[in-house]
């Protein structure tokens, strides 16, 4: 119990932090939907979805390397740190030429005669090419935080990252307008170049914050050593090209599905389609926050703690207390979903009946979402036993169902197919990756007890959200009970925790 008490103390650190900052980005959600019609956002929503797949391709796997051969002892730390971020380093470059060479035609490509101007992408693409350098760049050292067992330091540089993002989008959304309305002092010159609803300022301020931290993270940077290790590199390039075509496959899961919005349905309601989808899909954001706060805690731990002599019995219970405490979130949400869909309230009438028209496919996204938390859990087995070609054949499976199915079903159904066929592959990864660890690297989870918590969960959701129509009262006094329950079931686990 003392080892799972470490790691929930661990987790919790990170999750502060993680919550802190995705919280103060979720506001920014109804600022975005309130200023933004549904088609700009739209852009916003492809943009981000594009530079997910990029940021996975420039990290390369490498920050799951890392933690596994620090864990195996073989080179020093400072060798494995200095030759991981070489390889993210080299990567980046390389993506940095090639993209700005390529930008008229790229920007033609993802502007397609829509009303946005063609200088406009170019400014846009511009911009993001240098946010994911900075952020790839930022990839190992942070991670070397977290090896470190630096968990504050951590938190306290991702939380300046989001702050003074959301604090510049704060001062062009509504900063500078005020002080050209009343006349200011700069308001001449702000007038000269200042764009109203130009949606490129959210990325000029991501540019901003994501420089600054890389700048933060200079004492983390001067500790590189640049020398290269050929042997290690190729070890480390076996290792992690299944990892990185896993993550690759894993992120095309999330956000493949935005992009296809766009480009699938004609280009009158393309982007309006895709901006719905992005908004209702940051409704699900807490759950989402819970899922990254544990990944950041748990894969460290993992590595750490494979030798013990009790790992397998430590992990069944990590995933044991994982799903009760997602199921939870699950119910909780979809509860109060007539609360928190007031965070994509528009500026008008018909804006907002146009974001509210994807309230109905949240609840299966959130069950999605639930499915891709415990095969994040589950994946623990290929990365421990060096397995990691099996990360690639699940992810690849995952990846291969949302591309076809997309392409197959979006022109029809629009963005609700896109919300079913993300549930269907990670329920698909999730499956997978239990029946192959099951027999590769067998750990004792209770099946049992974790199905039925799911289960209840479910019909619980289905009950508040179809049943009695998303009824606040109800579906609350359901959750509610659910917790009550839970304490009950697990009262002797959890003293023993807490004590």
């Amino acid at each position: 119990m003392s080892v799972i008490k470490k790691f929930a103390g661990q987790t919790i650190i990170y999750g502060l932090s993680t919550i802190a900052s995705r919280v103060l980005n979720f506001f920014l959600t109804p600022i975005y939907v309130r200023v933004y019609p549904a088609s700009v956002y739209g852009i916003f929503t492809e943009l981000y979805s594009f530079a997910s797949i990029i940021n996975a391709l420039l990290s390369f796997g490498m920050e799951t390397t890392f933690f596994r051969y620090l864990n195996k002892n073989e080179y020093k730390k400072e060798t494995i740190y200095s030759n991981t971020f070489m390889v993210i380093a080299c990567m980046s470059l390389v993506f940095l030429v090639l993209s700005l060479s390529f930008l008229n035609p790229i920007a033609a490509w993802l502007q397609q005669g829509r009303s946005t101007s063609l200088s406009d992408y170019e400014t846009f693409i511009s911009l993001f090419i240098f946010i994911l350098v900075s952020d790839a760049l930022s990839v190992v050292p942070f991670a070397k935080l977290r090896a470190d067992g630096k968990p504050g330091l951590y938190s306290l540089l991702k939380t300046i990252n989001i702050l003074v993002f959301v604090g510049l989008n704060l001062l062009f959304i509504f900063g500078i307008p005020f002080i050209i309305k009343h006349h200011l002092w700069f308001a001449n010159f702000l007038t000269t170049w200042y764009r109203p609803q130009w949606i490129g300022y959210v990325f000029i301020a991501n540019l901003i914050a994501s420089i600054l931290t890389l700048i933060l993270l200079l004492p983390q940077l001067l500790l590189l050593n640049f020398k290269l290790n050929k042997t290690l590199l190729i070890n480390m390039f076996n290792y992690s090209w299944p990892v990185l075509v896993a993550n690759l496959s894993f992120i095309i899961n999330e956000n493949s599905d935005k992009i296809f919005l766009t480009h699938l349905l004609p280009p009158s309601i393309s982007h309006i389609q895709a901006g719905i989808y992005g908004a209702c899909c940051k409704l699900a954001i807490f759950l989402s926050i819970f899922i990254q706060a544990f990944r950041l805690g748990a894969e460290p731990f993992f590595f750490n703690h494979a030798k013990e002599k009790n790992s397998g019995h430590t992990y069944a219970l990590i995933m044991d207390y994982f799903i009760i405490a997602i199921s939870l979130i699950f119910v909780g949400l979809v509860a109060n979903i007539e609360i928190l869909k007031n965070f994509i309230k528009a500026k008008d009438a018909v804006q907002q009946s146009l974001y509210w028209s994807g309230l109905k496919v949240v609840p299966v996204l959130l069950l999605g979402y639930v499915s891709l938390g415990i095969y994040m859990n589950l994946s623990v087995w290929y990365k421990l036993s060096d397995q990691t070609k099996y990360g690639l054949y699940i992810s690849g499976v995952g990846a291969i169902l949302t591309i076809v199915l997309n392409i197959v079903f979006i022109p029809q159904f629009g963005f609700v197919a896109s919300a079913y066929i993300s549930l269907l592959a990670y329920g698909s990864m999730m499956t997978l990756s239990y029946i192959l660890g099951q027999k590769h690297y067998p750990i004792p989870y209770h099946i049992k007890k974790n199905m039925a918590y799911l289960c209840v969960s479910v019909v619980l959701v289905i009950l508040s959200f179809m049943v009695f129509k998303r009824n606040l009262m109800v579906g609350n006094s359901l959750f509610f009970g659910f917790i009550l329950v839970t304490l009950y079931l697990e009262k002797n686990n959890l003293k023993k925790i807490v004590s």
